[in-house]
């Protein structure tokens, strides 16, 4: 099974609450939880990295014990070995891109040398067609090549899987598209196993994904929902 996750998690803000109760188990390569804002996909994403720490859990990627409450496992971010792609994608504005890319490389907080040459690096500078632009800084790039700069980082250190939130949210209309075509060849490349999260039923359509359906922090099942397209 590559996907075998349990959460619960219980948030109090100013006299409301919120809670993320849910189960699901999948053996799809590609995964997208679908949901409203609000539904608490985010909120399962970062559990499942390990970024937010649960009231209670069992997740299950790939074959690895990430973590089990019931078991007293709990791994850190790091050693989860899943990489990450923030919605806003989270690049460093003051670091170049072979920088920003660098910087999943590092254990410390010093940033990465300009000049210095990493293997890893530059071979995801040239997976990705950045080469052209590995000194420039993130203000100075198109939504397309912040968005690999960002999958760059995510990748270099050769996650287990990938875990991506709302990736296409922030692009204009023609580059989701072929974004959305690039993620999933790049998957298969890779046979890397894929976690998304979305609202956007393009995106459903587009990755031809198994899809668990999120609403009010807990899966659902609903018929009429539609179905991830098949090649």
């Amino acid at each position: 099974m590559i996907w075998d996750v349990a959460l619960r998690k219980l948030l109090r803000h100013r006299g409301t609450s919120f809670e993320l109760d849910v189960r699901f188990a999948s053996d799809a390569p590609r995964l997208v939880l679908f949901g409203p804002s609000g539904a608490g996909k985010t909120l399962a994403l970062k559990t499942i990295a390990g970024i937010v720490r649960p009231d209670a859990a069992r997740v299950c990627v790939a074959g690895r014990v990430l973590h089990d409450t019931g078991r007293g496992v709990r791994l850190s971010p790091q050693q989860r070995r899943l990489g990450y792609l923030f919605q806003d994608y989270a690049l460093f504005p003051h670091l170049t891109v072979r920088q920003n890319i660098a910087f999943g490389r590092r254990t410390g907080w010093l940033n990465p040398g300009r000049t210095r040459a990493d293997e890893a690096v530059e071979r995801w500078l040239a997976a990705f067609r950045l080469e052209a632009v590995g000194d420039h800084h993130p203000h100075q790039l198109s939504g397309g090549q912040r968005q690999r700069t960002a999958l760059a980082r995510a990748l270099v250190n050769e996650p287990s899987a990938l875990l991506l939130d709302e990736p296409f949210a922030a692009l204009d209309m023609g580059l989701r598209e072929r974004l959305r075509c690039e993620l999933v060849e790049l998957q298969r490349e890779l046979e890397l196993p894929l976690l998304l999260i979305t609202h956007d039923l393009g995106d459903v359509r587009a990755l031809d994904a198994d899809v668990i359906h999120l609403q009010r922090g807990r899966v659902v099942e609903d018929a009429a929902a539609p179905q991830a397209c098949h090649a």
